[in-house]
């Protein structure tokens, strides 16, 4: 039987955690590009330092931190922005949504897509912020909301909708 030895089930598995790695890397070099493009090019400026100490923190190589960092300073390189989506999920959670894109338009409207799809929307702005306070680390929640099992199982689901946008680099909620 054709495709059924070792070296095939191997080719797959691994496959498939590189894919995971490779969506992990695209969103740490996002955010060490817009670290580098804040710090004009510092290599020691503290939020800088920081990113790439998270980056090394998922085993990313060194190599591909310092071509992040190249490609980020040379002229004409595109310049990413930081962007917070609001929202209210199932159960009336606050959904705070932190991305990273070079088009604001484009992530808008992929966020809200997937937001539709799952039979939500965008809120204004502000509308959901209340619930949070925004520290170093990102969105604390200030209170907290109970949720039943079915509303968990959508919140999940959207969670991970969102998280496999390459613009999403963090998603906070104030789900218990």
């Amino acid at each position: 039987m054709s495709g059924h030895n070792k070296f095939s089930k191997i080719k797959h598995l691994k496959a498939k955690t590189d894919a995971q790695k490779s969506k992990v890397f695209t969103k740490y070099v996002r955010l060490i590009s817009m670290e580098v493009k804040k710090a004009n090019g510092n290599l020691s400026s503290p939020a800088l330092k920081a990113a790439i100490e998270k980056a090394r923190e998922v085993n990313m190589p060194n190599d591909t931190i310092d071509r992040a960092v190249k490609k980020a300073t040379e002229a004409g390189s595109a310049v990413m922005d930081s962007v917070v989506y609001e929202t209210y999920g199932p159960g009336g959670v606050a959904i705070m949504i932190d991305a990273l894109t070079d088009s604001r338009n484009r992530t808008s409207q992929e966020i809200k897509h997937l937001l539709s799809k799952n039979g939500y929307e965008l809120a204004a702005q502000g509308s959901a912020s209340w619930a949070f306070t925004k520290t170093h680390e990102g969105w604390t929640p200030n209170t907290t909301m109970p949720l039943e099992d079915a509303d968990i199982e959508k919140l999940q689901a959207l969670i991970e909708e969102l998280e496999n946008n390459d613009d999403v680099q963090e998603i906070y909620t104030n789900a218990e």
